[in-house]
């Protein structure tokens, strides 16, 4: 039996835990789902999910020292993300993989990283730590997502991409074969990739291209 612990107790964190839900339906996989934890519990209006209770918030994780919990960070920010991540690096992070996509051969996952429903991700490719592979997106044979990136729903990578750590591929977006998106970058929504893209900047359109420097 796998016992986890969410991170994160808002929207995204409601896709996540029906991931865990749905693997214990559909598979008879021997999981349970302990609680949520978030920063904002004392504002939160609602105490559970699913029938599933938000405990308090982060500084909880050092009561559960003592049990053999897994933990997933469910919350969509990227940089939200590496940021609990490397606060809380000695965890067991789950990987959370929704029984409705597909995993090709060959295909590695890291550790914290979630795939959602009819999310496909094709042989060969490499997925890091904490990453998002959000609905029905799709990662072609060879890719490399770096750590902490979130592709969103319907996005598609064609062949041979390398995307870099912390960037975000917005909903629709369609990137070429062979392509390089740097570090810390925003994919604008429904954008159409054919150019290489550098670190820390917004790049939208179709073609993509950029518009703004981040800080």
């Amino acid at each position: 039996m796998k016992d986890i612990i969410m991170i994160g107790a808002g929207g995204h964190a409601k896709v996540v835990a029906d991931i865990i839900l749905q693997r214990k339906k559909k598979l008879k996989e021997k999981i349970n789902l302990i609680g949520f934890l978030d920063d904002a519990y004392k504002n939160l209006k609602y105490k559970e999910i699913f029938g599933v209770p938000i405990l308090g918030d982060l500084s909880k994780i050092k009561d559960f020292e003592e049990k053999n919990y897994e933990y997933l960070i469910a919350i969509g920010n990227n940089s939200i993300r590496e940021k609990i991540a490397k606060k809380y690096n000695k965890l067991k992070y789950y990987i959370a993989i929704h029984p409705d996509s597909i995993i090709g051969m060959d295909v590695k996952i890291k550790d914290g990283t979630v795939i959602m429903a009819n999310a496909v991700i094709n042989s060969g490719s490499k997925i890091g730590e904490h990453v998002i592979l959000n609905t029905s997106s799709v990662i072609e044979h060879d890719c490399i997502v770096n750590n902490y990136c979130h592709i969103s729903p319907n996005a598609t990578l064609c062949g041979a991409i390398k995307v870099g750590s912390k960037t975000w591929v917005g909903a629709n977006s369609v990137v070429k074969q062979e392509m390089k998106i740097g570090e810390n970058v925003t994919v604008g929504a429904g954008s159409v990739v054919i150019r290489n893209i550098g670190d820390n900047c917004i790049a939208v359109g179709n073609p993509a291209k950029k518009i703004k420097d981040k800080g």
